[in-house]
């Protein structure tokens, strides 16, 4: 039987009335983090969506009803409240929950306070939540290694001899980290296919995505001071929907001896909403097991993956409506978030409030689960035809993807909102091809 904390309680309702619904993404057991401005008020703070509503936090700093986050609200990115830690997080998530309950009047009631606080998500622009200072991207999906190794390797022998051992990373560039909303071109790269005898410069014709998930760090480590699996979890402050936008033909040229570079070094989409680690508490679900048992300091004692609905969409250039290309679920992740922290760590890398670990790509089990277009196409050989007819293999110019995501609990919901980035076509490089 579920235990549930008063602010992840199923019966909660909230004053703010679109927050109620079954389906609506925000409701008072969420309130995800976000960095907002309006257009009366451009400077960019930090808010939590209730409803159809952003609750400006740092108007309720100003008022005295958050003393602990230290003024951190007014600042245009969440990395200052996430460096307090997991006491202050927790106090003042159950803070704001209690005055958005829907029998507390002491914001309810106070109509200028109220007034000046609760903002429509119609009127607001949504920024980047946090200072990414450092971004690492995994392939912790055991689905979607095998699939790639099949693809590229021998079917036989899918996985590398580590990939059973040791979540596999790279260090990614967290200078290109765009928040959802953020056009993205094509990149351009040196190319090489199997039957010409040198590269050439040119744009991405395998233009891909993958549908990750990223969680963020809170509380850092001192280097050289590993973290275990559990200290590892009580680090993450929060999770957001992560595209990882790959150019597959110049990444299969150059990943060679070093791995990824300028295939995946010219965008990544993140979602605005930062979702906390305590709002999805009650959904934390144990993995797959793992065999061989991993090494001591990767051993987990608790369930550290989430059963996590998540879902991408394709909209052609001039298409009436998105096409949904994958279903799948975080839960099937080998290699957890917490395992990923203590494995990144565990040499004495120093960690840091806001930096960014995507999960890998999320496969499921199924053809309709695996989480790229690489693998969905089986690297073109399968096209697919959407619903009004066009077809891809990649992603085209015009083409727009969304990735979002939910957790479903008893008569509400934990919502994500969208990760989106819309494809332009590439600039062209000043000296030539």
């Amino acid at each position: 039987m579920t235990t549930y904390y008063k602010t992840q309680d199923p019966s909660l309702k909230s004053w703010v009335k679109s927050a109620n619904g079954p389906e609506c993404p925000f409701p008072i057991q969420n309130l995800p983090y976000g960095a907002f401005s309006t257009a009366a008020n451009p400077a960019p703070r930090i808010g939590v969506a209730i409803g159809d509503h952003v609750l400006d936090l740092s108007v309720l700093e100003k008022a005295g009803l958050l003393p602990q986050s230290e003024g951190c609200f007014s600042a245009p990115v969440l990395n200052g409240f996430m460096g307090l830690g997991a006491a202050v997080w927790s106090d003042t998530r159950a803070t704001i929950s209690a005055l958005l309950e829907k029998e507390n009047s002491r914001l309810r009631d106070d109509s200028a306070l109220r007034a000046g606080a609760l903002v429509p998500l119609s009127d607001v622009t949504l920024h980047m939540p946090v200072q990414v200072g450092d971004f690492t991207d995994f392939y912790a999906s055991r689905e979607h290694a095998t699939n790639v190794g099949t693809m590229f390797r021998d079917p036989e022998n899918a996985l590398m001899p580590n990939w059973l051992h040791i979540p596999i990373g790279y260090n990614g560039r967290a200078s290109t980290v765009v928040v959802s909303g953020t056009d993205i071109h094509r990149p351009c790269g040196q190319v090489k296919a199997p039957d010409q005898a040198a590269p050439s410069f040119r744009p991405s014709g395998k233009l891909d995505m993958e549908l990750e998930m990223g969680a963020l760090v809170g509380t850092g480590n001192p280097l050289g001071q590993p973290v275990t699996v559990e200290q590892a979890r009580e680090m993450i402050f929060g999770y957001v929907l992560l595209n990882d936008w790959s150019a597959r033909d110049i990444q299969v040229w150059e990943y060679q001896p070093l791995g990824p570079f300028q295939a995946k070094a010219f965008a990544t989409t993140i979602s605005p909403w930062v979702v906390t680690a305590e709002a999805l508490e009650p959904f934390r679900v144990s993995g797959p097991s793992q065999d061989p048992v991993p090494l001591p300091y990767l051993q987990q004692t608790a369930a550290n993956n989430y059963d996590l609905n998540l879902k991408v969409t394709l909209q052609p250039a001039g298409a009436a409506s998105p096409a949904a290309i994958c279903e799948t679920n975080f839960r099937y992740m080998y290699w957890s978030s917490p395992q990923q922290l203590a494995h990144h760590a565990s040499s004495g890398c120093a960690m840091r409030p806001g930096d960014l670990l995507g999960s890998g790509t999320i496969s499921g089990p199924t053809p309709a689960s695996w989480g790229s277009l690489l693998e969905l196409t089986w690297n073109g050989r399968d096209p697919l035809t959407l619903p009004e007819g066009q077809t891809r293999t990649f992603i085209e110019d015009g083409d727009s993807l969304t990735l979002t995501g939910w957790c479903q609990g008893d008569g509400y919901r934990i919502g994500f909102g969208e990760a989106e980035g819309t494809i332009l076509p590439p600039v062209p490089h000043p000296a030539g091809g």
